[in-house]
């Protein structure tokens, strides 16, 4: 499963991308692929084009790229007459995607490239873009500082002029490493604090911690998706209504069933995800992990502490114990 396609929220990471940039007024989409299983992607494409009335088209690499080689790729389906910037996101970044708000902080600094940047509690580990605070100009990058020289990082949303695209050789190319510190150094690329929560979800850990702010800021902005009047639901819950619960369970905090689940009586459940047509069995308990595709659960089992099932897992009965573990095919 390409990691686009994997779903978050019960919908694929993509989608809420898509969802966006649609809502922002974009009305087509490039998506930069590479040679992994693309019938998924166009099977992908050909259902969401029609429902978001979207045109989506492809760009795919036959050999590494880098961040920014994609873009020289995809040049003819980027330029047209209009001139207009264009926009480009990390494909497992997850926000609440202020992209209106980033056309006009790009129009108002009169700018040829314009990042988004987050903050972040301890910035050692990241790069950090270093900023004018009173303009918000880019000064630099610095990578993985061992002193304190901010606390923004890149946050892999960027709105680009046309003329971004004649600084990249098609070649492997580090858009970060290579055309991002060029532009600064010609006092032209400009970084927007993005408001609102930030996460990577491209690693299971960081899945489960996206998950979690993500349904924090449903209760925000969209309460309405989660479920609510039920006592045996503790916080920030999405339940698909093709779901089928049974009595004495308990769920949440910062739980996501999929389409077609069905969960037996008596289990616990929280700060993971359920994906479509699994079945968990009577007394067991999820925590902090990730349960794939049509898998199963058996009774009394545990599944905690990060582990990731994949697609048609099986879970015996017996009170197997799973911690920390990613298992990719079917067993235990």
């Amino acid at each position: 499963m390409p990691k686009p396609l994997v779903d978050f929220g019960n919908k694929p990471m993509i989608l809420h991308q898509i969802e966006a940039l649609k809502a922002a007024g974009v009305s087509e989409v490039v998506l930069a692929i590479n040679q992994q299983q693309p019938e998924l992607m166009l099977n992908f494409v050909k259902e969401y084009e029609k429902k978001l009335e979207i045109k989506i088209t492809f760009s795919q690499e036959t050999e590494p790229l880098g961040t920014a080689g994609p873009l020289a790729l995809a040049r003819d389906k980027l330029l047209d007459e209009s001139g207009q910037p264009f926009f480009v996101l990390n494909s497992d970044v997850i926000c609440e995607y202020p992209l209106l708000e980033m056309i006009e902080f790009h129009k108002t600094n009169c700018a040829e490239a314009s990042i988004m940047v987050t903050k972040v509690d301890d910035p050692s580990k990241y790069g950090v873009v270093v900023t004018e605070e009173a303009t918000s100009r880019v000064e630099s990058f610095v990578e993985k500082p061992n002193h304190f020289v901010g606390n923004k990082i890149n946050a892999g949303i960027y709105l680009l002029n046309p003329s971004v695209l004649e600084r990249i050789e098609l070649r492997r190319t580090s858009i970060e490493k290579e055309i991002f510190p060029k532009i600064a150094s010609e006092k032209k690329l400009y970084a927007m604090v993005l408001p609102g929560f930030w996460m990577d979800i491209g690693q299971p850990k960081d899945y489960i911690t996206g998950q979690r702010m993500y349904l924090n800021s449903l209760r925000e902005k969209s309460s309405q998706e989660l479920v609510t009047g039920d006592d045996n639901i503790i916080g920030n819950v999405v339940v698909d209504e093709s779901a089928a619960i049974g009595e004495g369970c308990l769920i949440g905090p910062d739980v996501v069933i999929g389409p077609g689940c069905v969960i037996d009586s008596g289990v616990r459940l929280f700060g993971c995800t359920v994906m479509r047509g699994v079945r968990i069995k009577e007394h067991a308990c999820i925590s902090n992990s990730i349960v794939g595709w049509d898998s199963t659960v058996g009774k009394w089992a545990r599944v905690v502490n990060v582990t990731v099932l994949g697609n048609d897992v099986h879970v015996a009965d017996a009170e197997v114990y799973n911690s920390g573990a990613v298992i990719e095919e079917q067993g235990l």
